[in-house]
Parts: C-alpha cells; structure tokens; sequence
C-alpha cells in the first residue's frame, strides 16, 4: 500500500503494546518501521527496467525477514532515544511495526513475496486498493487520538476498524468473483483463470480480468447491497509469434519480457500502436485495457540492450468523469442480480 497507509498501521500495532507515558515515542517508532520495508524501492537501475520491479515487494517484505529488518530498525533508532527506551523496547516496538508491511502489500493485487526465499510466488490476496482512504484516514485519526489522549484504547479501536475493512474487502471480493463468473458464463466462456482487484480507492467498484481461449476479457463488476456489471473490452493474449515474430529468442529484450511476465502474474497483453507489451491488470479505468505501464520492444535494438519502460498514470477529466459515474452505478447497469 502507499507509505503513509504502511505507517500508520505500524503505528497503530507498535501502540498496542505501549505505556502510558510512552506511546507517543512508540508509535513513532512503529510508523518508521512500518515504512521501512519499502527502501527497497532504491534498489534499481538506470539501464534495466526490470531491476526494480524484481526487487520491490521482494526480501524487504518477506516473512522470514522480518526480525532482521526490525533489527535494522531499532540499531538505527536506540542511539536517538537510548536515555527514555530500553533496547528491548525499541526492538519489540520496530518489530510490531515491520511486520504489518509485508501483510498488507499482500492484501493488494501488486504482488509481494512473502515467502522469500523458500518461494518466488508473488502472493495477491486482491482485498484492498494500494490507495484507500477510507481504510487510511480513520486510522490516522484514531493513532492521533491515541497519541494526545495518551489511551492505548484508540489503538484498539484502529485495530478493529482494520480488521473490519479488510475483512469486508474479502467478503467483497467473494461476491464480486461470483458475479465474474456468472458474466463469463453469459458469453458462453469458461475462464482458464479469473482474477479480481477493487479499483482505486473503494471496495466498490472491482475490475475482472478472465482468460478464455487466446484473449483476456476485462469488464467492471460493481458491489453494493445488488450487483451489476459494465461490459468492457478485450484483447489478445501476448504471444511472439503473433505480436513479434521478428524478436530474437536470445535477446536481452526478450528476458526482460519473461521477467515482466513474472511480474505480471502473466497477464500479458500487446499494444501495436506503442509496440508496448502491456500488464493488463492495471488500467485507469476498470473496464479498459490502456495501459498504466509497459515494455516498449523495438526489434532493431541490439541483443544486448534492454527494453524500455513505458508509464502513463495522467487522468483525463473525461476518465475520472466516468469513474465517478461507474462508482456511483450511473454506468453498470448491464444485468442486476
């Protein structure tokens, strides 16, 4: 999730275990740790674009590492505040906090290896935005009020509100899925594989992106007390032969597709306009397949050079018009259940 989010719920577990007369100090504490997994994002390279997508969310937010990074943590914090905490303190403190990290990237759909390095699996639970500020902002409001009251009872009541959230993000996600298959169904499709993930920054409104023969279908699926769905397009599964025939088997361009195919989950699709080789779970809009990002390929390049990174995340007033409308049930109302 964002930094902030990661934060504040470190913040929020370190308090738990808090004095009186220092919870102010630990949740400090707790909100650094719970950032600190994502330093990883310095790890990168000016010349290859996969570099970081390899190693954000990687050993930083496994579980195994998780007393080793608290670890790092409270050796980096103590010297600063060694005269008011015990290092037992600043320890257990940094280590509450460090271990929600990788917990809660796990619970949005970009992909964390929890397992490392017992497992390359990139684990999505798909319960939750990577920006919800419905999830984010009552915890804020509730560390604060701990903080100033100086009651560890407000940090209870955060821990129950995140508890509450994400488990309703399961439960919308279950209800979402069946709605998926039923639309899949009504094509005459039986998906080879079917994955979900809420839009940005609601439980609401999920985009379903299904594989039938040799193309990913991707629709919005909208959640309430009824559930509809808005059709919407699809595209070519990504394949050489078809999209680039001309790419050299043993070109650098040709791994750093595979290695994005890793980290896309293998939801690989094809722009020809951009010559983009695209992650089709990501989109502006949930029934779109524009690409948020991408792989440019340009067979002329040599054997050896890397592909180049694509991005556009601009949104248009037009596309946030729509989303609004989607969100709001002004647009899914292609079948009702």
């Amino acid at each position: 999730m964002d930094p902030i989010s990661q934060g504040i719920v470190g913040a929020v577990l370190a308090q738990s275990k808090a004095k009186k007369n220092s919870i102010i100090k630990i949740g400090v504490i707790g909100f650094m740790a719970g950032m600190a997994p994502d330093l990883d994002v310095l790890i990168k390279s000016s010349t290859d674009p996969i570099l970081s997508l390899e190693y954000h969310r990687q050993f930083t937010h496994s579980l195994l590492f998780i007393p080793f990074g608290a670890m790092i943590v409270a050796l980096m914090i103590f010297p600063l505040i060694k005269r008011s905490l015990s290092f037992k303190t600043v320890y257990l403190a940094s280590f509450l906090g460090y271990a929600t990290h990788g917990l809660l990237d796990a619970c949005t759909s970009y992909g964390t290896l929890l397992y490392w390095p017992l497992s390359n699996e990139r684990v999505t639970w798909n319960s939750i935005s990577v920006v919800d500020p419905l999830f984010t902002i009552p915890i804020i409001i509730l560390v604060l009020t701990a903080m100033i009251t100086r009651k560890r009872l407000f940090s209870f009541f955060a821990i129950g509100w995140m508890t509450f959230y994400l488990l309703l993000g399961f439960v919308q996600y279950e209800r979402a899925l069946t709605v998926a298959a039923e639309l899949a169904h009504s094509r005459g499709h039986k998906p080879e594989r079917l994955t979900l993930k809420p839009s940005f920054g609601n439980l609401i409104l999920w985009k379903s992106i299904y594989q039938y023969e040799e193309r990913f279908y991707v629709d919005a699926i909208r959640t309430t007390r009824s559930s509809t769905w808005c059709l919407g397009e699809s595209i070519r599964v990504f394949d050489y032969q078809y999209h680039l025939p001309n790419l050299e088997k043993d070109s650098q361009q040709r791994k750093d597709i595979e290695r994005f195919r890793w980290f896309s989950q293998d939801y690989l699709g094809f722009d020809d306009d951009k010559n983009l080789v695209t992650d089709v779970r990501y989109s502006m809009i949930p029934n779109q397949i524009v690409p948020m990002w991408g792989l440019v390929i340009d067979v002329k390049r040599g054997m050896k050079e890397h592909a180049i990174w694509w991005t556009s995340r601009g949104l248009e007033q037009s596309q946030l018009s729509l989303f609004k409308d989607m969100l709001s049930g002004k647009k899914c109302i292609n079948n009702q259940r």
